[in-house]
């Protein structure tokens, strides 16, 4: 079945994730589509004014050019609690137990307004104390016709960014009585901002409470890998999702674990940098045993020669590191060949 939800101020939270308490917005059976309609908080946020039709005016878009829930939200009495961003849902997965997995199929991505925005802030990018020069340093950037990419202006010119939509937040209710802020991700997923969560790939995640609660939002049209200056190039996408139950994902252990259809992803989120790494490389060792049979000691050297660990960002207190593996070069243990025709070597 194939559900639709927007963004209205009965659907979303600002700034805090969903507990076990809370009220789902929807409710749907494994298995089911979902068009989730999400709203950036960007052009929304106090420091811009919390009105969507004066900011974007500023920069040429007419009124009916920004969003109708864009205004409504920020003209609503909600505002933003422990975090900055908008969350949409919860939605409750029927079939869903604590000790399953979720699967999250991103089926396809549209940008719902031809226009994005990349912003630092509160000094808190990579640089703190360094950059941005300003309290608040923001750039508008407007897609180009075809949508393949956004013009970056500068006072040099301009440049250009590859539009690659996906969801910085993403996630499952955690387990507990309090709210969490929406900034630091975590095993339930959340604020991952993962660019590797583009249209085709698969995310898996450990169901914590009943009902798994997904919800979803940070909305991007594309983000470098390390999300250095704070935000991503922010915009609202319409997002398609399909949401399955599973015993479990592949390799899975306890943390979240995302898949395309050429590699395995593993993720690592520590406060301290060294130690997202170290967790990270841990779940990458985990995920070939239990994928392909290495020995610990075999995934440990096949990772130096073969995985691709990157930062994925820094400025969301808990930190992020991931690993892509690709699946062409490892053998299916199953049949005893590769699963696409890899190079082999004689020595």
């Amino acid at each position: 079945m194939r559900h639709h939800l927007g963004c209205a101020p009965g659907t979303v939270s600002w700034g805090a994730l969903p507990t076990e308490r809370t009220p789902p917005v929807l409710e749907v059976d494994s298995g089911d589509v979902v068009v989730f309609d999400t709203v950036s908080q960007e052009g929304l946020m106090p420091d811009q004014g919390r009105d969507p039709v004066s900011y974007f005016g500023a920069f040429g878009v007419p009124a009916d050019g920004v969003l109708a829930e864009a205004a409504e939200i920020a003209a609503s009495g909600l505002g933003p609690t422990l975090g900055p961003h908008l969350v949409l849902g919860p939605v409750r997965v029927r079939q869903a137990r604590p000790g399953d997995w979720l699967r999250v199929e991103f089926l396809d991505f549209d940008p719902r307004v031809p226009y994005g925005v990349i912003s630092s802030r509160h000094g808190r990018g990579a640089l703190p104390g360094e950059l941005p020069s300003k309290p608040l340093v923001s750039r508008f950037c407007a897609l180009t016709p075809d949508g393949r990419y956004a013009v970056f202006p500068h006072r040099g010119g301009e440049a250009l960014i590859e539009v690659r939509p996906f969801l910085g937040l993403c996630g499952v209710t955690p387990a507990g009585p309090e709210a969490l802020g929406t900034i630091p991700p975590g095993p339930y997923g959340g604020n991952l901002d993962l660019r590797e969560l583009t249209a085709g790939s698969t995310l898996h995640l450990p169901v914590q409470t009943e009902g798994a609660g997904f919800y979803v939002g940070d909305p991007h049209f594309a983000q470098g890998n390390g999300e250095v200056a704070l935000t991503a190039l922010e915009g609202s996408l319409r997002a398609t999702v399909r949401l399955s139950v599973a015993d479990a994902g592949p390799g899975a252990t306890t943390w979240p674990l995302a898949e395309t259809p050429d590699a395995w992803i593993t993720v690592g989120l520590d406060e301290d940098l060294g130690e997202a790494m170290r967790q990270c490389v841990r779940q990458a060792v985990h995920l070939l045993r239990e994928v392909t049979g290495m020995s610990a000691d075999e995934a440990y050297l096949y990772l130096s020669g073969a995985g691709d660990f990157a930062l994925t960002q820094v400025v969301d207190i808990t930190q992020g590191v991931h690993c892509r593996i690709s699946k062409a070069l490892i053998a299916d243990p199953c049949v005893g060949r590769f699963p696409e025709r890899a190079p082999v070597y004689d020595h």
